[in-house]
């Protein structure tokens, strides 16, 4: 390896889909700053696996064949490249990698769904979603030069290993399965706020904290008008109340995210209500049960 040459970190993930982005290199600047600012980072997504499936051209239908064989699927891979910071030692890289792990992981997922989040908003598509850790098939950490990382290789990389989950107790499986069977049978309510304070929560996660505070005062509103006609209504009371306390700091986190960025303390009253909101549903949950 050439020593003149400075080395480049890198995240590579491979998930059981297509992407979705035309497959390329994507030049990523931090959020916010302006357009002349330094690149942070390289995207590098790549299509791979499955062979094309041949179009009926002559048919628009044909008749399923019993039991079939599974459809052989692509797999999509991305490389987040850090070019922000080049390592110009190869001792330094090294001794980055002995100690890289799940964090470097989680950063490099988090820019890959900050373009993924930009694909979904200028395709207009709302069933592009953020990927995770537990979706990746494979997730490796590495280094190597400039075009060789582009081109997927590397000079030196290891693979993470998702971690062992610990055993659960039988209860705390069983409960969504019950529950899932409840919702479905029509025993019991999917509430409109359950699913309003999950979208508020990966705009938190994603660190949109603008959207996360507007969605969180839609999920709040939602929350107190449904739980207040609930069956365990009589149940949450302190916990509606709590949350009643959090209308006007959420509405004003709310008005400011009309056209700014959210100040700390907004953004810790919204994250605070959130936490409050998903412990009244579990608090719901554990009352049904």
């Amino acid at each position: 390896m050439s020593a003149s040459k400075p080395l480049f970190r890198f995240v590579q993930v491979e998930y059981p889909w297509p992407l979705g982005p035309t497959e390329g290199r994507y030049l990523l600047r931090p959020p916010d700053s302006p357009a002349d600012a330094r690149p942070s980072h390289v995207l590098v997504l790549a299509t791979l696996g499955a062979p094309e499936r041949r179009r009926m051209l002559s048919k628009s239908k044909r008749n399923a064949q019993p039991e079939p064989e599974p459809v052989p699927v692509a797999t999509g891979r991305a490389t987040v490249i850090d070019v922000g910071e080049p390592l110009a030692v190869e001792a330094d890289a090294r001794s980055w990698l002995r100690q890289a792990g799940e964090a470097d992981l989680l950063e490099g997922i988090e820019v890959l769904n900050r373009a993924l989040h930009a694909f979904r908003l200028v395709t207009a598509d709302p069933y592009v979603y953020p990927v995770g850790r537990q979706h990746a098939l494979v997730a490796r950490v590495g280094f190597g030069v400039g075009e060789q990382v582009a081109e997927g290789l590397w000079a030196d990389a290891r693979e993470l290993l998702p971690a062992r989950r610990r055993r659960q107790p039988r209860a705390a499986v069983l409960q969504p399965q019950a529950r899932l069977a409840g919702v479905l049978g029509g025993r019991e309510q999917a509430l409109a706020c359950e699913e309003l304070a999950l979208r508020a929560r990966l705009d938190l996660d994603q660190r949109r904290h603008r959207e996360a505070a507007l969605q969180v005062l839609v999920a709040l509103d939602a929350t107190l008008a449904e739980l207040a006609t609930d069956p365990t209504a009589a149940a949450l009371a302190d916990r509606l109340e709590e949350l009643r306390g959090q209308r006007d700091a959420i509405a004003a986190a709310a008005q400011t995210a009309l056209g700014a960025p959210l100040s700390a303390a907004e953004r810790e009253a919204v994250t605070f209500t959130l936490s409050r909101i998903e412990a009244a549903f579990r608090a719901r949950a554990v009352a049904n049960a």
